[in-house]
């Protein structure tokens, strides 16, 4: 039988059940096993995790675990007074875009209005995600801790909030996106590209009323849905708008 300290830092402890927060946890084990695979048995997934430290040295997750080891598993957030010298966390991708699970179609939503390529289905399953994530290079967001914890997925992200309008700007901070946000350029119901349309071709797929108010269309390249400033584009505007504020009030 051996022992191994675990201490989880910041919002780490988010993972953890009541009397495993903010403590140093005393893990018992049998046979020896990565560092990784002992911290998500702990309950925290691994694209939560950005360095470790074992005993005084950091760490990479292929790390195997020792009696009497003591170990600080620390967030991204931890960089602000920490600078270690090993990063669990994979490259960065070079260009932004997600997988959003079926809990979180709101904040889909909100991740095209602003611009971001974002899937979405209501019948996608674990696996699929798991695979779209990994083989499109797409940073998974959800609200299911047992999916970010699939070997496949190496950029994820479990969204705290349940409220869609905090989600939004809660993975905006979190991915540093405010400065990439570009509003009405992709199609809220199928996630494609918008391209503005010239009015007579398409004036028979709009309402008689819109015909004799708005010259100005956008088509989605992919759906072929039409887009134009009526009386939803205002509301829709608020909430860019508050968004957008929301970084100025940090």
């Amino acid at each position: 039988m051996a022992i191994a300290y675990f201490y989880f830092h910041a919002e780490l402890n988010h993972f953890l059940p009541r009397h495993h927060k903010q403590v140093r946890i005393s893990h018992v084990f049998e046979e020896k096993a990565s560092i990784k695979d002992m911290i998500e048995s702990l309950g925290v997934p691994h694209p939560e995790v950005d360095f470790l430290n074992v005993n005084g040295e950091y760490v990479n997750f292929s790390y195997i675990v020792s009696d009497g080891d003591t170990i600080n598993v620390y967030p991204i957030s931890a960089r602000n007074v920490i600078i270690p010298s090993i990063s669990v966390l994979p490259e960065p991708l070079s260009t932004i875009c997600f997988v959003v699970d079926i809990h979180l179609g709101k904040l889909a939503t909100s991740l095209r209005l602003l611009g971001f390529d974002t899937l979405y289905r209501n019948d996608y399953e674990d696996e699929k995600l798991a695979q779209i994530s990994s083989s499109q290079g797409r940073i998974l967001l959800t609200r299911d801790k047992g999916l970010l914890m699939r070997s496949l997925v190496t950029h994820g992200y479990y969204v705290r909030n349940t409220n869609p309008q905090q989600q939004i700007i809660e993975v905006l901070q979190r991915f540093d996106l405010f400065e990439l946000i570009a509003p009405f350029k992709r199609c809220l119901r199928c996630n494609g590209l918008l391209e503005t349309v010239d009015k007579q071709s398409i004036i028979e797929q709009v309402p008689e009323k819109v015909r004799s108010q708005i010259d100005r269309f956008q088509r989605c390249q992919d759906c072929d849905r039409i887009y134009w400033k009526g009386s939803h584009y205002e509301r829709l505007q608020q909430f860019i708008d508050g968004v957008l504020n929301s970084q100025r009030n940090e």
